[in-house]
């Protein structure tokens, strides 16, 4: 009970530095709230000493950073979050519609999300149920590809074709059920490819767990070891799972903006823009709760699936020594991506030539130009040098981060919990209010967050391991907790988790690339891939190519990231489990 208290308490206090901290904002990053507050009202207005000190009067800003938190504290337990410094309007009311229909934005996505997971596993799945998977993953890169798409370029894609030029379904605004299906889309296909990818890793050793060749051995319809593998596979993904919830609805700024959703992602970006420091911080603590409240549903239903295994150390491992083979398609992809960029490099990227402006591929310029005139093929090349650098940089400190925090999950559970209720988005917003915008303002607002679902994912995969029977044998035998770490623990989690992090890279290049989309980046001229995608996407039906250049190099980044996945596999190799020899068991929380 005092380790649950101790837990909670830990919870509490680092939401309220959150809290805090968006709250102390505007004095921490040296700037006036009354000369933004004065913009964002009456930008025609003179910034006078009178103006000026008429706001803060106003406003109370006069009594300080302390006096003003006070007051917001003082007023939540009576569902008073205060009043808008811009509108004047009430807090909370605004806060819980646009948290209303960001949920619903949400559920819809994590639907899209499931259904494209299921799609991405329903081959593994197939072969598991007739008795044909060979140890590995059976999905295919097109997975990769999918998740590798900008979820702004997707959305920019459905609204221009599917709700402009074909009419199909509504494309801006937010007036009933049916314009929740463009943006969901763009929102859940991507999240259900990397859930996907992250299901089919585990399912090919849960067909061959005791309990799959017992229930085959007794003429079980494959469907039903299919659904029992599944159940198997889900716990271990439920905290990312819970991870994707809050991402999908404080993350989805750049699709909230394109298809002009009035959800609390766009709400709190453009409060964080105001300094309208109620609204930013009441946003903000939704998020959180919206964490604490997915964790909480993520551990329960882990607890009812498959926690009396956990508690008795039941379970097989799933992370077992998978069959040695040997892919060509991470060295295809890896040579095409090398290809682009060797041949880009000589290439100048900011040559201007007005009079080839907007020209398709040929052979002086393979990926056309921009609406400057300026070589495609020459600015993708170069801004690999900086996305893919530092997206494999971020990746390796998250790995490490993640791996090392997710061995102490009570420390980590609560830090993962706030830190993914801070959208890429608002960290970016924060740092650049702390240090400045830069080009070094997405990198650290992404290393910030990008640690946490590795790190869950870790706790997660670990808790299982330390349930299963071999762990629980060798522990018998003797055996100290750093040998059951170093030889036992850190052996079975540890490539899957890598795994995981490489499935996270092209991810982690395109939050990189969504900072600099929503101009939090980089600034022009540089070639780095958001700003390339920004800069082009006015352009979209007129010059394809110019937006389809960068956006198809990072489908290619995802195909060669889960390519090369697949082959961080536990080293060793054992035979093929035939369901003559399997003994008689019953499947994991079957009864």
């Amino acid at each position: 009970m005092g380790r649950k208290a101790g837990a909670l308490l830990w919870r509490a206090g680092l939401a309220a530095l959150l809290v805090c901290g968006i709250g102390l904002l505007p004095w921490l990053s040296h700037t006036d709230p009354a000369l933004t507050v004065l913009k964002a009202r009456s930008a025609d207005r003179d910034p006078t000493p009178e103006a000026l000190a008429a706001v803060r009067d106003g406003l109370g800003l006069d009594d300080g950073p302390l006096h003003l938190l006070g007051q917001w504290l003082g007023g939540l337990p009576r569902g008073d979050a205060g009043r808008s410094w811009i509108s004047g309007a009430e807090v909370t009311p605004a806060v819980l519609q646009a948290m209303g229909v960001s949920l619903l934005l949400m559920a819809v996505a994590l639907v899209v999300a499931l259904g494209t997971a299921v799609a991405v596993c329903a081959r593994t799945l197939y072969l598991g149920a007739h008795r044909r998977l060979d140890g590995r993953p059976s999905g295919g890169s097109g997975s990769a590809v999918l998740a590798a798409l900008p979820e702004f370029l997707t959305a920019s894609v459905l609204a221009t074709v599917v709700g402009v030029q074909l009419g199909w379904l509504p494309a801006l605004g937010w007036y009933g059920p049916q314009w929740t299906v463009l943006p969901a889309l763009a929102l859940g296909l991507p999240a259900g490819a990397v859930l996907g990818r992250l299901l089919d890793d585990q399912l090919p050793a849960a067909f061959t767990e005791p309990w799959a060749l017992a229930a085959a051995a007794r003429g079980l319809p494959g469907r039903t070891i299919a659904r029992q593998a599944l159940r198997r596979s889900v716990p271990g993904l439920l905290p990312n799972l819970g991870l994707f919830v809050v991402g999908l609805t404080g993350g989805s700024v750049a699709v909230e903006q394109i298809f002009d959703i009035p959800g609390l992602g766009r709400g709190t970006l453009q409060a964080a823009l105001a300094q309208d420091l109620p609204v930013l911080q009441a946003g903000t603590l939704a998020l959180v709760l919206l964490a604490a409240a997915a964790t909480g549903a993520a551990r329960l239903t882990a607890r009812l699936l498959i926690g009396p295994a956990l508690r008795d150390g039941a379970l097989a491992s799933l992370h077992r020594p998978a069959p040695r083979g040997r892919t060509v398609l991470p060295l295809v992809h890896g040579a095409l991506l090398l290809a682009v960029v060797a041949a880009g490099l000589p290439r100048d990227p900011l040559a201007l030539d007005t009079a080839a402006r907007l020209k398709g591929p040929s052979a002086a310029h393979p990926f056309g130009t921009d609406a400057l005139g300026r070589d495609m093929l020459a600015r993708v090349a170069h801004g690999a040098l900086d996305t893919l650098l530092l997206a494999l940089a971020i990746t390796a400190i998250a790995l490490t981060a993640g791996v090392l925090l997710g061995l102490a999950p009570r420390l980590s559970g609560p830090l993962v919990d706030t830190v993914n209720a801070v959208p890429p988005v608002l960290a970016a917003l924060l740092v650049a209010a702390l240090w400045g915008s830069g080009a070094g303002t997405p990198v650290l607002a992404v290393s910030v967050v990008a640690w946490a679902p590795l790190a869950a994912h870790t706790s997660a995969l670990l808790r299982q391991e330390r349930a299963t029977v071999h762990l629980t044998a060798t522990r018998a035998l003797g055996a100290g907790p750093w040998y059951l770490l170093t030889s036992e623990l850190l052996p079975a989690v540890g490539p899957p988790v890598a795994r995981h992090a490489l499935l996270r890279l092209p991810g982690i290049a395109l939050a990189l690339a969504s900072l600099g989309f929503l101009g939090l980046g980089a600034r022009p001229p540089s070639p780095e891939w958001g700003l390339l995608l920004a800069e082009n996407q006015p352009y979209a039906e007129r010059a394809p190519w110019a937006v389809l250049a960068p956006a198809g190099v990072l489908a290619l980044l995802g195909a060669l990231a889960v390519t090369a996945a697949d082959g961080l596999r536990r080293p060793g190799r054992r035979p093929a489990p035939r369901p003559a020899a399997a003994p008689e068991a019953a499947p994991v929380g079957a009864r």
